[in-house]
């Protein structure tokens, strides 16, 4: 999902977006465990990218909360 996407998506969906991803790098991660590889492996790397994303925009947004209140 793109930036712009994300920055036009609400808190509380933004959370559950982050929710949804650490349940699939679990996921991924008991099918590594299980079978000895991945089907997706560049899934881990895209996941936590997104995360990343997702836990910078909701900071900004923090952050110019806390500006406004000033």
């Amino acid at each position: 999902m793109k930036v712009k996407e994300l920055r036009d998506q609400g808190l509380l969906e933004l959370n559950q977006r982050v929710d949804n991803l650490k349940k699939e790098i679990f996921t991924l991660r008991q099918e590594k465990t299980v079978s000895g590889k991945s089907e997706k492996p560049s899934r881990f790397k895209v996941a936590k990218k997104e995360i990343a994303r997702i836990q910078t925009i909701l900071n900004e947004r923090k952050n110019q909360d806390g500006k406004k209140n000033k």
